[in-house]
């Protein structure tokens, strides 16, 4: 009798009540989320768009002796700048791109990709703008989104307040491919290679943290705001066209970490990088944050890619057609900027 009182008195409580939606039968969410995978489709996609599990034949990627490569990374706190901005299409963006442009550094082309959504409230207007930003980067990539994962978490992540998306967090997941005797490690770089740096488009998604000890939620929200939602340049296609007419030593993709931490992951022993900062204008909002935030040069460079995004190490006679070639076709500039030379580490003159 007590047992059916307790019942009786729970039935009225549902899943949707506690606020997560039932978003795997709506029919119209569905509908909605296949069109936009179904736009990154490419050739090895199989099973539905929807299903439990991806399904992926790598025979398709024409591979002859095919590895595997794999990156998973998030936005970071790149995502409050969105919130304040109330705008929510261009992290997706950044999400791909983070995982792909790590892919990349071993000569890997992208095969699909998987997201990661969750929040504290079922917004479907931020969800979808979020999906499109994904869709676009996957685009971009030449690689298909083939499932993710939308979690409702109440209580969890803030909800939303002052006119402003309830909080949501990213993450990313993306696997590539690329012939084993054509991966690229870094072990062929020697002394006197060329350092090639290619422009970013500002931040990217690293630093952010620091960004936002910087300047107040109301500048943030405001012009300043804006330029430091600029989505992240995926380099993906221009470099895969690269590898196919140069020899490609060495890919680093200038994320946290900076010059400092990341040039010396591809580096033999034995061997560092001279870097010459006079060699590219770095972007003027570099300097408007250095000095807004009082920070040390060294710091800046460890910390920020200060305008350069991606650097490859070339042989000196490969750098004019690369260059030529990034400007031509990719509409992406580049420069010299500095040298493998002997020691260790990395000096930023």
């Amino acid at each position: 009798m007590t047992s059916n009182v307790i019942l009786g008195s729970m039935a009225s409580l549902t899943y949707e009540k506690a606020g997560v939606p039932h978003l795997k039968g709506d029919p119209g969410y569905n509908r909605k989320i296949t069109s936009l995978i179904r736009s990154t489709r490419i050739p090895g996609v199989l099973g539905s768009a929807t299903g439990f599990a991806a399904l992926f034949d790598p025979k398709k990627s024409g591979v002859r002796d095919p590895l595997l490569v794999a990156s998973t990374d998030g936005v970071g706190t790149k995502l409050e700048i969105a919130r304040l901005q109330k705008r929510h299409d261009t992290v997706g963006i950044d999400l791909v791109a983070m995982c792909v442009n790590d892919v990349i550094t071993c000569g890997a082309r992208p095969l699909f990709f998987l997201d990661y959504f969750a929040a504290g409230k079922f917004e479907p207007p931020v969800v979808e703008k979020v999906l499109r930003g994904i869709t676009a980067g996957c685009r971009q990539a030449g690689c298909a989104l083939i499932g993710g994962e939308t979690a409702i978490m109440p209580g969890f992540y803030a909800g939303a307040n002052s006119g402003l998306a309830a909080e949501y967090d990213l993450a990313g997941f993306s696997v590539g491919v690329v012939d084993r005797r054509k991966v690229v490690s870094g072990s062929r770089i020697r002394k006197g290679d060329q350092l090639l740096g290619l422009a970013s488009t500002g931040f990217h998604s690293n630093g952010y943290s620091l960004l936002r000890k910087i300047f107040s939620k109301k500048e943030l929200a405001g012009k300043i705001g804006a330029e430091l939602l600029t989505p992240t340049q995926i380099y993906v296609k221009p470099v895969l066209s690269l590898l196919e007419t140069a020899e490609l030593r060495g890919i680093v993709n200038i994320t946290g970490g900076g010059f400092y931490d990341n040039l010396p992951r591809v580096i033999p022993d034995g061997l560092g990088a001279s870097i010459d900062r006079r060699r590219w204008p770095c972007p003027g909002i570099f300097g408007q944050v250095q000095k807004a935030g009082g920070i040390a040069t060294p710091e800046m460079y460890r910390t920020f890619n200060m305008g350069i995004g991606m650097v490859l190490v070339l042989k000196p006679e490969s750098v004019r057609l690369v260059r030529r070639k990034l400007r031509a076709q990719f509409r992406i500039t580049s420069w010299p900027i500095g040298e493998i030379i002997r020691g260790s580490g990395v000096e930023v003159l």
